[in-house]
This record gives structure tokens, C-alpha cells and sequence, in this order.
């Protein structure tokens, strides 16, 4: 008689953490990656990038999923090296963070165009 190779359930529920642990999902690795980014961007961005209250201007552009056009080479490269109104952040973040900041920035949404104002174009309320 031959044993058969076959693994009982104690030994099944023992091996599955260690399965679970070396196989990991493409979008849990980029959702690991994006929730650094976010993280990143709110120590270190979002001051100048939102608007911190309603009644307060903006320093910078708000930044989205268009920002340098969707290029993600342009916007790591304008994070690393900064402008005369932003400073660089190649030695305050490893390469693979500033890549986190970049996927981040890749998930928001663009924001919405300014509606065009309603009625007569230099006419005053009420003016016939």
C-alpha cells in the first residue's frame, strides 16, 4: 500500500499563513504604495497644495491625476529638483518615497472646471 501525499487540515491551516505572506497581490503592493504616498503628501504637501480652510488662499496648484499631463517621469523629476516657488525634495525622501508621492498623486481625481458665471456679461443685478 501507498501513502498518498496529502496534507490534513491542522497542516493546511499551519501552511497557509506562510502561503498568504510570500503571495501578495499586485494591487495590495500599489495600494501599500498609494496609502505611503497619501501619508507623504499630507506631512509635506498639502500645506501649499489644499486649501487648509475655505477663507484661505492656496500657495500652489492643486495637484491631480493631470498634473504634468498624467507624466509621472515629469512630476517626480519636479518633486526632486523643486522650482524658485517650491523647494526640492531629493534629500529629504528616498527615491521609492517620492515614487509612493507620485502614485498618490496619480489617484486623484482632477477637480472640476469653474462654472461660467450665470447672466448678461457686465450687466448689474436688476439692471434693465
Amino acid at each position: 500500500m501507498t501513502r498518498s501525499a496529502r496534507l490534513s487540515p491542522a497542516g493546511f491551516v499551519a501552511v497557509l499563513p506562510l502561503l498568504c505572506a510570500a503571495v501578495q497581490p499586485a494591487w495590495a503592493q500599489n495600494s501599500n504604495e498609494t496609502t505611503l504616498g497619501m501619508r507623504l503628501f499630507n506631512q509635506s504637501c498639502r500645506v501649499c497644495h489644499t486649501k487648509p480652510q475655505l477663507s484661505s488662499p492656496q500657495y500652489g496648484p492643486a495637484l491631480s491625476m493631470n498634473t504634468f499631463g498624467g507624466n509621472a517621469e515629469a512630476i517626480r523629476q519636479f518633486i526632486d529638483n523643486g522650482s524658485p516657488r517650491m523647494p526640492g525634495f531629493k534629500y529629504t525622501f528616498k527615491p521609492a518615497e517620492i515614487d509612493a508621492i507620485v502614485a498618490y498623486i496619480k489617484t486623484i481625481p482632477a477637480p472640476a472646471a469653474a462654472a461660467p458665471a450665470s447672466g448678461k456679461s457686465g450687466a448689474s443685478p436688476g439692471a434693465d
